[in-house]
């Protein structure tokens, strides 16, 4: 059996922005083994829901060392099983490290950005169609309408609504205070309400629960999170992982956006399940996704907007 490799060694955002361009591979290569390379949280996840075969555990927040995946491979022998990598794709990023890493594992053809008979990067592609458009020529149509992984019908979503209040870079978390305000509006109003995030985030979520709602918090695993926001009426995030999975899930949602534009990040499918907040102003200087401290941008979303957001 012939095998694809993907390269997207990321978080859940990431993993689910690529689900189409996965699905893309899957379709111009229908009888190929499709393995990614990435962490083994998001993989399992991506395995579960029939989007890959298996998972080469590999994890790239920090630059790619060269034999990042020759030593993946080496310690996990039964993933490729020892045969060549047929076609490896580059998900990752425009490289160059990331696609070395790649090519130290001498696949019979590489894909990716910026080498020779390949696409040019653009900066401004939205995340969904940057990478379906590397995958297109291919052979495997893909676009937006493969985000979507559920379909729970809305009437029948009996769960709470869900807040996460976390992201993994503080310009990019809405402050907890008003988090909680909103939980409470909500709970006042009498819709049941839980709080998520990931284990590092306790800190964050435990006033914003506080106010009046479980905290689930470190206490779900991406499948079980797939899970609940899939059941879930509405969904209220800031820019991260949970947001995509609304996306995935087609859940209704409020996103708070800052400093990163959702022009680059946001909804691709269902415009009208979604209400992105995003706040800029002429003369606004780029922030930083990364940044230490809220985007002003995002701190010009107000309580009263998200609130008004879960109306209707």
């Amino acid at each position: 059996m012939t095998t694809t490799l993907a390269l997207r060694a990321l978080g859940l955002g990431d993993a689910l922005t690529g689900v189409p361009a996965l699905r893309g591979l899957r379709r111009a290569r229908p009888r190929a083994r499709l393995v990614l390379a990435g962490p083994p949280e998001t993989g399992a996840l991506l395995v579960a829901e029939g989007v890959v075969d298996a998972v080469l555990p590999v994890r790239g927040l920090a630059p790619l060392q060269p034999d990042a995946l020759l030593r993946a491979a080496q310690e996990h022998p039964g993933v490729l099983g020892g045969a060549q990598v047929d076609l490896a794709v580059n998900l990752h990023g425009r490289g160059p490290e990331s696609t070395r890493a790649l090519a130290a594992l001498r696949p019979g053809r590489l894909v990716a950005f910026d080498t020779p008979d390949h696409p040019a990067w653009d900066d401004d592609a939205h995340e969904v169609q940057r990478w379906c458009g590397l995958v297109r020529p291919l052979g495997g149509a893909c676009g937006p309408e493969d985000l979507v992984l559920r379909d729970v019908p809305l009437a029948a979503r009996t769960g709470p609504v869900v807040v996460h209040p976390g992201a993994a870079s503080p310009s990019r978390r809405w402050p907890a205070e008003r988090w909680a305000q909103v939980v409470a509006a909500l709970q006042g109003a009498g819709r049941a309400v839980v709080v998520t995030g990931g284990p590092d985030e306790a800190p964050v979520c435990a006033p914003v629960a506080a106010a009046g709602a479980e905290d689930l918090c470190g206490r779900l695993s991406l499948a079980q999170l797939l899970d609940l926001v899939a059941t879930s009426p509405l969904l209220l995030s800031g820019d991260t992982g949970a947001a995509h999975a609304a996306t995935a899930a087609r859940t209704p949602s409020v996103l708070l956006f800052g400093p990163t534009s959702p022009a680059r990040w946001g909804p691709a499918v269902d415009a009208d399940r979604h209400r992105v907040l995003w706040r800029p102003r002429v003369g606004d200087a780029a922030g930083d996704p990364h940044g230490v401290s809220p985007d002003p941008v995002l701190l010009r979303t107000t309580v009263d907007d998200v609130l008004a957001g879960t109306v209707g």
